[in-house]
C-alpha cells in the first residue's frame, strides 16, 4: 500500500472537492479572533526555540534531497531554495512541478524562508537548507498499463540512488509502503556507504493497521514518528520497532499548492519527518565535517527520552529530536565510520540466513506496547520556554486556509469555520492514496 505519510487531503488541479467529513468539524471550528500571522501558528518553531537556533545556525551549506511528489520551487517561500533534481513520474513538468502538494509542503517545513510577506509567510526549520526534488510516480501511474509497470520499490530505490550520487547530505522520505523489498534495502545501504542521512516517516495508520512501511522499516533509515503539542505520540502515528526519533506533526502550518491562501493546516508522520530532516541540516551546517553517523548519533543522544525512563520505546523511539540542545551542548559525536542505530550492523550480519520476516527492522527490539499507552505512548520532557503550553487558536490574517486531512476529502475556510457547512460523503478522491478502500 503506497501512501502519503502525511495526513492531508490530496487535491490536484480542477479536482476541488467541495463537501465536508463531519467528524472533522470539531477540529476545524475555530473563531478566528486574532489577526495572527502564520509564523505565529507555526507552533513547532516555538516549541523547538528556532529563532534562538537560527542564530547559531540555519542550515546554511546542508542540501536534503525531497522524494516526493516534486516541489514547487516558484513558490515565494521555496523561491531560491530548490536546486535542479530528477524526475521519474510520467506526470506533466518535471521534478519542480508537483503533482499533488504533498512535496512542495515538506520541502517549506524543511526549508522555507518566509519570504511571502510578514503575514502570510511561512518558516521551516532549516530556512538555509537547500532543497533537491525527486519526483516519483503516485500510485494511480503504478497501476496503469501504460508502459510505467515499475512498482514502489523500485522507483523508491531509482530515487534514494540518485539522492546518494548527488550533493544532498539529507535524503527525507515523506511516503510509506508495505512492500519490503531487497532492492530497496541495497539502495539504503548504498546512500549510507556515500554518507547519506536518511529519515523516512513511519506512517499514520497507528489507530488502525499499523503495518510496517518502507523505507522506514528499512535497516539504516531512520524512522520517524509524530509527536503533538501535548508531547504524546499522536494516535495515527505508528508504533514498533521501526520507530527511532519521533518530532512535531500535529496542526502543523505551511505554504502549500491546495488552498487560495497558499497555506494550509496538517497533521502526520510526513511532517514530523520534515522536522527531523531540518533538524538534521541545522547540526549538520554546524559541524561540516562530521559524517553522516556523528550527526545521528548526536540527534539520539540529544533526543528528549521517555519519560518512564527507558532507553527507547516503541511509540517514541529513542525520544524527541532536540537540535537546540545537539547544536549548544552535542557531546561526543563518537566514530565517524560506525552506525549508530542498531538494526542495520544487524541486517547486515544477518543477510545471508535468508529472513522472510517482515515483522521488523532485524535486529530491534520486540514490540512494548503492551506496556505503553495506546492513546499515544508517554509524554516526552523537552526543555521549553513554555513552548508546552501553546495553544493555537483564531488567525484571521490566515485567509481561506485549507486544513488537509487523510483518507477522505475535507477542505474548510477556516474563516469561515465557526459556521461549518453541512456535513458531506465526499466522492471518491481520484489522487488520494491514503484511502484504504482504494483498488
Amino acid at each position: 500500500m503506497t501512501m502519503l505519510t502525511r495526513s492531508k487531503q490530496a487535491i490536484r488541479s480542477g479536482r476541488m472537492m467541495a463537501a465536508v467529513v463531519g467528524v472533522l468539524l470539531a477540529s476545524v471550528a475555530v473563531t478566528p479572533a486574532h489577526a495572527d500571522t502564520v509564523r505565529d501558528r507555526q507552533w513547532h518553531l516555538d516549541a523547538m526555540q528556532a529563532k534562538q537556533m537560527w542564530k547559531t545556525s540555519t542550515g546554511k551549506g546542508i542540501t536534503v534531497a525531497v522524494i516526493d511528489t516534486g516541489v514547487q520551487g516558484n513558490i515565494p517561500d521555496l523561491r531560491g531554495q530548490v536546486v535542479a533534481g530528477k524526475n521519474y513520474s510520467r506526470y506533466p513538468g518535471n521534478e519542480q512541478s508537483d503533482y499533488d502538494g504533498h512535496g512542495t509542503s515538506m520541502a517549506v517545513l524543511i526549508a522555507g524562508t518566509g519570504a511571502k510577506g510578514q503575514a502570510t509567510g511561512s518558516y521551516g526549520l532549516a530556512p538555509g537548507a537547500k532543497i533537491l526534488p525527486i519526483r516519483i510516480p503516485d500510485f494511480i501511474e503504478h497501476s496503469r498499463s501504460d508502459g510505467n509497470p515499475d512498482d514502489f520499490p523500485t522507483y523508491m530505490a531509482k530515487a534514494i540512488r540518485y539522492a546518494a550520487d548527488s550533493d544532498a547530505q539529507v535524503i527525507n522520505i515523506s511516503q510509506g509502503n508495505t512492500a519490503r523489498s531487497p532492492v530497496l534495502t541495497d539502495a539504503v545501504a548504498y546512500a549510507l556507504s556515500k554518507g547519506k542521512l536518511i529519515f523516512a516517516a513511519v506512517g499514520n495508520t497507528g489507530g488502525g493497521l499499523d503495518e510496517l512501511e518502507y523505507p522506514a522499516a528499512t535497516p539504516g533509515v531512520v524512522g520517524v514518528g509524530a509527536i503533538g503539542k501535548d508531547l504524546k505520540a499522536t494516535k495515527e502515528s505508528q508504533h514498533g520497532p521501526q520507530v527511532d526519533l519521533v518530532a512535531p506533526g500535529e496542526d502543523m502550518i505551511a505554504a502549500c499548492l491546495e488552498s487560495d491562501s497558499g497555506v494550509c493546516e496538517s497533521h502526520g508522520t510526513s511532517d514530523a519527518t520534515a522536522v527531523a530532516s531540518g533538524s538534521a541540516a541545522l547540526i549538520w551546517s554546524k559541524h561540516p565535517a562530521w559524517t553522516n553517523n556523528q550527526v545521528l548519533r548526536v540527534m539520539l543522544n540529544t533526543a528528549s527520552k521517555p519519560k518512564n525512563g527507558k532507553e527507547r520505546t516503541d511509540y517514541l523511539g529513542y525520544g524527541t529530536v532536540r537540535p537546540r540542545i545537539a547544536l549548544t551542548n552535542p557531546g561526543d559525536p563518537g566514530q565517524a565510520d560506525v552506525y549508530p542505530l542498531p538494526d542495520f550492523k544487524e541486517a547486515a550480519a544477518s543477510s545471508s540466513a535468508g529472513s522472510s520476516s517482515a515483522s521488523s527492522k532485524p535486529g530491534s527490539e520486540p514490540s512494548a506496547a503492551a506496556a505503553e499507552s495506546t492513546s499515544g505512548g508517554t509524554p516526552t520532557v523537552w526543555i521549553l520556554t513554555g513552548a508546552g503550553v501553546v495553544v493555537l487558536a483564531g488567525g484571521a490574517v490566515l485567509g481561506a486556509m485549507t486544513v488537509r486531512r487523510r483518507r477522505r476529502a475535507a477542505s474548510v475556510d477556516l474563516m469561515h469555520a465557526a459556521v461549518p457547512p453541512v456535513p458531506g460523503q465526499a466522492s471518491w478522491p481520484y489522487g488520494d492514496r491514503n484511502y484504504g478502500g482504494r483498488p
